[in-house]
């Protein structure tokens, strides 16, 4: 005949927890113990998780306060600071990569000086785009393509009809035209950008997405006919520092500042972000007090602000060609293949 232990006094619980190898809470500590998911009423529910977010927040205020105490009394007594904590994201712990661009990398240089984009970047050249489409236009294409055009200065729009690519691109080279751009539609929405280089190349293809219109942005600002100030973030190995130059040979080199217009490609995740802003400034009354001048006058101060113009859009390289568009017999000099993709800290651009 067996007997049967009883789970009263927490007995069975520690037998439990030697055999699951997970640590046990006898049935004291279990009460002391409270959950907000453990409470089946909604109000003491919010309640309690309200308190404990306080907790927490006061926590941290007191962290903060006695580290920038710790950095106060470093500085009076002449002492290193205590280090600051540094949180790890994708970007900081991204694997080393050979090809990162150095500021003493005389082989880097050599190319640059010898690359398809020097003549325009050099001003020996202005800049002239051709902007095109695929043969099946979209609802969205026209109104993308007249933004694009109000972006990039001495653009042109030509309709593609039945032309083939490489005829436009003869075409195009004979018009003394630098650049060709084609925006792809698929389901009647855009969704990739060829760019070549012309006359002699190269051929990037680029994955489109997150497509908003001007119309769609809140706030927006009419973008003026002065040419734009560029920004290149983040591209930092050698193929990003291709594909900047690439993007920086379809404006012209000689931005008009008072325009404060501003063209920013941003690199992040091998993901390229596009936006189209203008600076505003704005003159405010200072209302600190004793902010008034000699004569009794409320003094002005000057708030600058950034107004989105649009597009915004993103893109990913998926293919650079060497030359111009050629599917057949062309060379490619990078081609993004879903093998590459083995971990999400490494990058390419």
């Amino acid at each position: 005949m067996g007997f049967k232990r009883k789970k009263g006094d927490g007995e069975g619980e520690e037998m439990e927890s030697e055999v699951s190898g997970r640590p046990s809470f006898n049935t004291a500590e279990r009460r002391n113990v409270i959950l907000p998911s453990m409470i089946k009423n909604k109000d003491k529910r919010a309640k309690v998780y309200a308190k404990q977010k306080h907790e927490k927040k006061v926590e941290k205020q007191k962290k903060i306060k006695a580290r920038d105490a710790a950095e106060k009394q470093a500085l009076e007594l002449g002492e290193e600071p205590p280090q600051k904590m540094v949180p790890k994201t994708i970007e900081n712990t991204r694997e080393a990569d050979e090809t990162v661009c150095r500021p003493d990398d005389e082989e880097l240089f050599a190319d640059i000086d010898a690359d398809e984009f020097n003549p325009v970047l050099r001003r020996e050249v202005t800049p002239k785009v051709l902007i095109t489409t695929c043969r099946f236009n979209s609802t969205r294409g026209p109104a993308f393509i007249s933004e694009l055009q109000s972006v990039i200065p001495n653009s042109d729009y030509r309709k593609r009809g039945t032309y083939d690519l490489k005829k436009i691109v003869e075409y195009a080279k004979k018009k003394d035209y630098t650049s060709l751009i084609v925006v792809h539609t698929n389901r009647r929405e855009p969704d990739a950008l060829l760019i070549i280089g012309l006359p002699n190349g190269p051929t990037a293809h680029f994955k489109l997405s997150n497509l908003v219109l001007r119309k769609d942005i809140k706030n927006h600002g009419n973008p003026t006919s002065h040419e734009p100030e560029l920004v290149l973030n983040n591209f930092t190995t050698r193929l990003g520092n291709r594909v900047g130059r690439f993007f920086q040979s379809l404006f012209p080199q000689e931005p008009n500042f008072r325009g404060r217009r501003v063209v920013t490609f941003h690199n992040q995740r091998d993901f390229i972000f596009f936006r189209h802003h203008r600076y505003i400034f704005d003159v405010k009354e200072d209302k600190q007090s004793g902010a008034k001048g000699k004569d009794g006058v409320a003094k002005e101060r000057v708030k600058p602000r950034l107004q989105e113009c649009g597009p915004s859009f993103t893109l990913k390289l998926v293919t650079l060609q060497h030359g111009t568009f050629d599917t057949k017999g062309g060379e490619f000099e990078w081609v993004h293949k879903p093998e590459m993709d083995t971990s999400r800290r490494r990058f390419f651009l």
